[in-house]
């Protein structure tokens, strides 16, 4: 693999990261498979799964200096083509390399109270800095009444949440999906909760415009990177990130959807104003999820 290496000294904050041990992919369905080594091209050492010192070995390769691993909650728990992944295994990650790793806790909006307590939970009892939601799974669109507890908690516990806009990417056999996800169905999210610090991931491609339009409009709303690779970024985009919204964007892989160092060189190719791209890199991310 080609890469260009980062020409500065930034040291950057990946927003989206996947668990890839074998512990965590044993509670993944059989489909990853399909999924991530068919229709996204990880390669079959990567696939088959990761040890923690081989993450932060390719982190370290990609001047990636600390990651946020997500709980997963991908559907609600009953169709096996859905699984969630424990808070637990996450958590210890954590606290095997603390100066490394955060944790976000996955949302299942089916699960009502109860995943509002687990969430509190998360936060208070195991450190974790955020939550994260993929509204595809569960055909419930951001602005959806199911999410709104959770919404008043992330608020109550000072959080951030991700939610994966634009389209669906998995097709999981014998369980589609559709997409809800429409940029959009943040406008009425961002007015009722403006406290909310509320980051669309997976750029909102291909509704793009609307995702930039939503950040713009809102002081609340902003932009996750990751799952696209860098030299497919729309050209509206990348001069959203260099210019005017400069301050509303964080970098991410959605890793193994997308390689750490690949990531890395791809973003030094697009010639991003410095200070455009240490916002991007890093010093947006500490700022939203408060960080210092």
């Amino acid at each position: 693999m080609s890469t260009t290496a980062p020409t500065d000294d930034i040291q950057a904050i990946d927003a989206v990261v996947n668990l890839w041990t074998e512990e965590a992919l044993s509670h993944r369905p059989d489909w990853r498979d399909g999924f991530f080594k068919g229709k996204i091209g990880v390669d079959e050492t990567t696939a088959a799964g990761i040890t923690l010192d081989e993450m932060l070995r390719r982190m370290d390769a990609a001047a990636i200096e600390k990651a946020f691993l997500v709980a997963t909650k991908a559907g609600p728990l009953g169709p096996p083509a859905c699984y969630h992944l424990p808070y637990s295994l996450v958590a210890d990650a954590v606290r095997r390399h603390p100066d490394r790793f955060y944790g976000l806790a996955g949302i299942d909006p089916t699960q009502g109270m109860k995943g509002v307590r687990e969430l509190q939970a998360a936060v208070e009892d195991l450190g974790f800095i955020g939550a994260h939601s993929y509204p595809h799974w569960f055909e419930i669109p951001p602005d959806g009444p199911q999410y709104y507890p959770f919404y008043a908690k992330c608020v109550e516990l000072d959080i951030p949440i991700q939610l994966q806009v634009g389209q669906s990417l998995v097709y999981a056999p014998d369980y589609p999906r559709r997409s809800v996800g429409r940029p959009f169905t943040f406008d009425a999210v961002a007015c009722h909760f403006p406290e909310l610090r509320l980051i669309g991931i997976h750029l909102g491609i291909p509704w793009i415009d609307e995702m930039i339009a939503m950040a713009w409009k809102h002081p609340n709303v902003f932009i996750g990177t990751d799952a696209h690779s860098p030299k497919y970024w729309p050209p509206q985009f990348i001069q959203y990130v260099n210019t005017y919204g400069r301050e509303k964007v964080i970098f991410g892989t959605d890793f193994p959807v997308l390689d750490f160092e690949r990531t890395r060189s791809e973003i030094e190719t697009l010639n991003l104003r410095p200070e455009a791209k240490r916002m991007l890199l890093r010093d947006n991310v500490r700022r939203i999820y408060k960080l210092d």
